[in-house]
């Protein structure tokens, strides 16, 4: 009610906007003419030229939200469709460059050969065997529902058509580079000699963490001059950063006192006018009322009667006392409880145990639930009451008889269903005359029970040890914010928001009124959550569209909690404007500058024409290392060293070499000793194992694809 109020109160100053932004519309042909060319409405992007047609792409991106069931959200849908039409249509660019064409035939024969197409029972004659005409009477169908309106079976159709091809063409592409793909004899043996190779060296070393991090501290503008001297690692993106204050739509005290009210009034007895009557009437409060579920229903409680039975320790622990030493009839509350207000009334105490071990035979007749049984209800007591006879003094004969009749779960087991605990027993999903009566005779009971699946002989075999328990019926109403409650939450909101737009500092506004400020770093074109709000993907679409300093309001759901979020575009940078410094770059940047940085400062000790003289001047100590290879390029004492490894295996014998920057310090080497592996006779499973590394990289193919592509990116105008 609150919202609609709000649109009635502010719909003169709705259609004003809507008014003035046609009339600025208007006066602009160029902007028409802009906006209806094909690059702004019909293109979502290019991949090396060719358009990906918006009607196409969007149509996919609902198919593909259909698919998952609703599981996928919009933007997981987008990016998924758009990584696939991207892969389509370099590939196809690939495959026509070399000559191969993936035709209808194709397709079909490869859809033909899927199992689920194979082994479906639609696509099946009458010898049971996969009919290929049954299934093009079966798409033919799809065709004609489409051309009458039902068009979800067909696009679907036509979605698996593409991933179809978008497989064959993947796989027809792999296959082609595979074939270019091989390796000679001499290279086997150059591999083998490579990595088993084992080399005896002395060393020294001087680790970065002998100098301190204060000496070798990195500015801002170093590691902003390092990301825009490697863009190519580090590829620029449109980001946008959002500073924002979320209003929670919650109840006021007074809303809360209303509710509690209100719930209280139903405790007892009251009388209303009757426009039916022409007179007042009595009507029966909790306290005095016998048909609970009529007195709920008619009162719209918010919470539906359970009937199931509570021990102590599953009642609210503020009332769980009152509730257990109250006595039947009496009325508990209102007390409050997971945002609900609630009166209890105790309708039965009981003493039961918490769970139940007992079997069954069960006799269904025609009618029941899950029955496929033809008897009447009479034929199936007499044969109910027969089975009795017989097993009520013969654990044996009831096994037996178990076994031979049951239809469910528990044939082969002597009827056995197992430990039940009293809150499955007695929830909707369990029949309530089986719970009774396992759980309120003793051990050893046998009876013949019906149930809504027909005759049961039960035996109760265990129970554990019984405890009090209750049967409350209880009234509940929600705390909810009222329409003044939630008019002055938007008027609070707004105020921020028409403060910041005139042009007052939102950190300032909240220190004064209290509120907490939020930041969004670094949001991305496609991005879809905001940090602390979720999916809020219309905020990122404004944050792309408007300028820094600029301020909206939003309407949010977060978790099922309604509120307001008013932001305002702190921050903005281009694909154009060179890489800028986020957190996340700067944990992975700033480490291997500062180790850049310790280096150079260690460089300037390690002098001298001897590894003596070098280690002398670096206060430290030469050091051996024996049987290093590059098949596991470890030093002992310090660690995985890949680069000083690989340097050592091309330096010459007795040479010391130049300073190495290593992974863990700066490294100065002379190798003393190379022992070469055996020869071999043929070097062939060596030959076939750098065959192997080649073609395992075929995953990478789509990704070298893909960066070397032009590719055009609109997603971000229309999602």
């Amino acid at each position: 009610m609150a919202i609609l109020s709000k649109i009635r109160d502010r719909s003169m100053f709705l259609i004003l906007i809507v008014g003035l932004a046609l009339f600025a519309f208007v006066l602009d042909p160029s902007s028409i003419q802009q906006f209806f060319s094909s690059s702004k409405v019909n293109s979502i992007g290019e991949v090396n030229g060719e358009d990906i047609d918006r009607e196409e792409f969007a149509q996919q991106v609902e198919a593909y939200r259909t698919q998952s069931g609703g599981r996928a959200t919009q933007m997981q849908a987008v990016n998924a469709v758009w990584s696939g039409m991207v892969a389509e249509k370099i590939f196809e660019d690939q495959l026509e460059k070399a000559g191969i064409v993936i035709g209808e035939k194709d397709i079909w024969d490869a859809m033909v050969a899927l199992p689920e197409i194979q082994n479906s029972p639609l696509f099946k004659n009458e010898a049971n065997l996969f009919d290929e005409e049954k299934l093009k009477e079966y798409i033919a169908n799809m065709k004609d529902d489409a051309e009458s309106g039902n068009t979800q079976a067909w696009m679907n159709w036509l979605s698996t058509e593409k991933n179809i091809k978008r497989n064959l063409q993947r796989q027809s592409y792999t296959s082609l580079v595979k074939a270019g793909l091989g390796a000679s004899l001499e290279e086997g043996e150059r591999d083998y000699l490579f990595n088993n190779t084992k080399m005896d060296a002395q060393f020294v070393y001087v680790p970065y963490t002998s100098i301190p991090d204060s000496l070798s501290y990195v500015s801002k503008e170093e590691i902003q001059k390092y990301l825009n001297d490697n863009t190519k690692r580090f590829k620029p993106e449109a980001t946008r950063t959002l500073q924002y204050v979320k209003f929670d739509i919650v109840p006021s005290e007074e809303d809360d006192a209303e509710a509690k009210n209100l719930v209280e009034s139903f405790i007892n007895d009251k009388e209303e006018y009757s426009n039916a009557a022409k007179t007042t009437v009595k009507i029966a409060g909790l306290k005095n009322t016998t048909n609970y579920e009529e007195f709920l229903s008619n009162n719209r409680s918010d919470l539906a009667i359970d009937n199931g039975y509570k021990f102590k320790n599953q009642i609210l622990a503020e009332v769980s006392d009152e509730v257990f030493n109250a006595s039947i009839g009496d009325v508990i509350g209102p007390y409050k409880q997971n945002g609900y207000y609630k009166i209890s009334k105790v309708v039965e105490t009981v003493q039961l145990p918490d769970s139940v071990k007992s079997s069954h035979i069960i006799i269904p007749y025609a009618g029941t639930t899950r029955s496929t049984s033809t008897k009447t209800k009479e034929e199936a007591k007499k044969t109910a009451d027969s089975v009795y006879a017989l097993v009520r003094n013969s654990k044996s004969k009831f096994t037996e008889i178990a076994n031979e009749i049951n239809t469910d779960g528990t044939k082969g087991k002597g009827g056995d269903i197992g430990w039940v605990r009293k809150d499955q027993a007695f929830s909707p999903s369990f029949d309530r005359d089986f719970a009774d009566f396992i759980y309120k005779n003793k051990v050893g009971s046998i009876q013949i029970v019906e149930t809504a699946f027909g005759f049961h002989i039960i035996r109760i075999d265990e129970q554990t040890k019984p405890e009090k328990a209750v049967r409350l019926a209880t009234f509940a109403r929600l705390v909810e914010a009222s329409e003044e409650t939630e008019n002055n939450i938007f008027e609070e909101a707004e105020t921020l928001n028409a403060n910041i737009a005139e042009g007052k500092d939102l950190n300032e506004l909240a220190t004064e009124k209290g509120y907490n400020v939020q930041t969004a770093l670094n949001l991305k074109v496609l991005a879809e959550a905001i940090p602390g709000l979720g999916a809020q993907r219309q905020m990122v679409t404004w944050a792309f569209g408007t300028q820094v300093g600029d301020s909206k309001r939003f309407d949010i759901d977060v978790n099922g909690k309604r509120g307001y979020a008013v932001a305002t575009l702190t921050g903005k940078t281009e694909e154009d404007g060179g890489v800028v410094v986020s957190s996340d770059l700067l944990s992975k940047i700033r480490p291997e500058l500062i180790d850049q940085k310790k280096a150079e400062l260690i460089k300037k000790k390690m002098t001298g024409a001897t590894l003596e003289e070098i280690a002398k001047n670096s206060g430290t100590n030469v050091r051996s290392a024996s049987s290093v290879g590059l098949s596991s390029p470890l030093i002992s004492g310090v660690g995985n060293e890949p680069a000083v490894v690989g340097a050592m295996s091309t330096i010459k014998l007795n040479e010391v070499s130049e300073l190495i920057n290593g992974e863990k310090g700066v490294f100065v080497v002379k190798v003393t000793k190379r022992d070469a592996p055996v020869d071999l006779e043929n070097y062939d499973n060596f030959r076939k194992k750098i065959v192997g590394q080649l073609q395992g990289r075929s995953n990478q193919i789509f990704q070298v694809l893909e960066e070397t592509a032009d590719i055009k990116d609109n997603r971000g105008k229309f999602f």
